[in-house]
């Protein structure tokens, strides 16, 4: 009887140790990054990553219907109307690509395929290419001018060239909803 009272303490002992307050031995550590406020014209979005190649994308904010865009030392006003991606991406690979921002696309609810703004994009002096590291996070506004009726919803991204896929032809499309 004694030996069952031990045993049974010692289970006890071991269940109490992985109590609500910690993590089990499986859970992987991550980051904690600081909340940021949602931009007054922009909808947060809370879509799953999706992949591309070695690049990752994170969708965290979307704003359409922008009449014009300012910057620094013009107004620029739409042909349609601005739509404002924020975007995060994250190499995965083992090696750096060189990403390319202006090579992403926006398809309409039409089937309209949209490249990103040159000009949105300058003014906005948001990044043209720059190398993606492993590991490196880089987070950024895509500007598209969509026709006035036009509804985004895909973004198609283009992570860049790795060893296995040297042209990254196909992209990857990522529902907007």
């Amino acid at each position: 009887m004694r030996k069952r009272l031990t045993a049974a303490a010692s289970v006890l002992v071991l269940l109490t140790g992985c109590s609500a307050g910690q993590e089990p031995p499986s859970a992987k550590p991550v980051y904690d990054l600081p909340a940021r406020e949602v931009r007054p014209d922009e909808t947060a979005l809370h879509l799953p990553p999706a992949l591309n190649g070695e690049t990752e994308f994170s969708l965290i904010g979307l704003a359409a219907g922008l009449p014009s865009l300012t910057g620094s030392h013009t107004e620029f006003e739409a042909k349609g109307g601005f739509v404002r991606l924020r975007l995060v991406v994250t190499g995965k690979g083992v090696s750096g690509i060189l990403f390319d921002t202006r090579r992403q696309q926006l398809v309409t609810d039409s089937g309209a395929v949209i490249a990103v703004d040159n000009q949105a994009m300058t003014i906005k002096r948001q990044p043209d290419k720059f190398e993606l590291g492993r590991g490196v996070r880089v987070e950024f506004d895509l500007y598209f001018d969509l026709p006035k009726e036009a509804k985004p919803v895909v973004l198609r991204a283009f992570g860049g060239p790795t060893l296995t896929d040297m042209k990254n032809l196909t992209g990857t499309d990522i529902k907007l909803a």
